[in-house]
């Protein structure tokens, strides 16, 4: 092989290899683009908001007592959740244009099952505390109350002060477990279920009497067989504003909750469902003595 043949193959090789290397470096870029298209996350979608979430839904969950007259109970003729508290469920349920769920909750379940997204919204005669706002939101003030004893009408006992070195009872996760400890350092708090379970107790002198907000004592005196026998007595102990409970950081579901409320007051509903539960033709009169906070326009 001649001095010419040598160079023209020789040439051939050096394009040859080349032409591969380039083929591979190519081969390799793409695959590099492929594999960082295939490994990038993918955006996320936009979470529904609350009021979104109830529409799809086309249900309210609302979270209530069960066992508190006339807030939230069992009516025995059906079988059915009813009270004042169900009926401001309802109202915002209709305003959303769906169904109204309801799901009983305690004292001590009703933040915890908000929290979590077992329920919606909790009309469960809830006081609006600053502590209580590191784990959901509020909204405005919807029934205004206090903290009052309940004891038995011939105990002798007439206010807080004459509880000292007695046992009182009130229902577990309550603002009235606290309340009452400041209020009467040198009572035994017993905390129970509910308020029905510390009314029993207190039927069965094992306490001295049962503390908590004047109208879930005036639910639990005049649901009793002999109402006469038992008294609310005393000064009020803490003031008790209740706000319904909604899930934190959703701005919109709480604007459209307490516009809803305010609706309700201008248009007179609220006083409706009020008389209809707290009215001098109820069993738990209890005089609408408050207005509702009302953001102008």
């Amino acid at each position: 092989m001649n001095f010419i043949h040598r160079s023209v193959l020789l040439a051939l090789s050096l394009c040859l290899v080349l032409g591969v290397a380039a083929c591979s470096s190519q081969g390799q870029q793409e695959a590099k683009k492929e594999a960082a298209t295939s490994e990038a996350p993918a955006a996320p979608e936009k979470a529904l908001g609350k009021i979104d979430q109830i529409k799809q839904r086309g249900k309210l969950v609302c979270g209530v007592k069960d066992a508190v007259v006339p807030f939230g109970y069992v009516d025995e003729a059906t079988n059915q959740i009813v009270g004042f508290d169900v009926d401001m469920c309802d109202y915002v349920a209709k305003k959303l244009g769906v169904e109204l769920e309801l799901k009983p909750v305690t004292s001590a379940t009703r933040i915890p099952m908000l929290a979590q997204g077992s329920t919606d919204i909790a009309a469960a005669t809830m006081t609006h505390k600053l502590s209580r706002d590191d784990v959901i939101d509020f909204s405005i003030t919807y029934f205004m109350d206090g903290q009052k004893i309940l004891v038995g009408k011939d105990s002798g006992v007439k206010s807080v002060a004459d509880l000292a070195g007695k046992k009182v009872g009130t229902a577990k996760g309550s603002t009235s477990e606290k309340n009452i400890k400041e209020a009467q350092p040198d009572c035994t708090v017993l905390s129970f279920e509910g308020y029905p379970q510390a009314f029993l107790a207190l039927k069965q002198g094992k306490v001295a009497a049962v503390t908590t907000d004047s109208t879930i004592l005036l639910g639990l005196k005049n649901s009793d067989d002999h109402p006469e026998n038992w008294a609310i007595m005393g000064d009020y102990i803490s003031a008790e504003p209740y706000g319904l409970g909604l899930p934190e950081n959703d701005s919109d579901f709480r604007d459209f909750v307490n516009t809803a409320l305010m609706e309700m007051w201008n248009s007179g509903e609220y006083q409706k469902i009020y008389n209809k539960w707290f009215g001098k033709d109820s069993k738990y009169y209890l005089p609408l003595t408050w207005e509702m906070e009302i953001w102008p326009k």
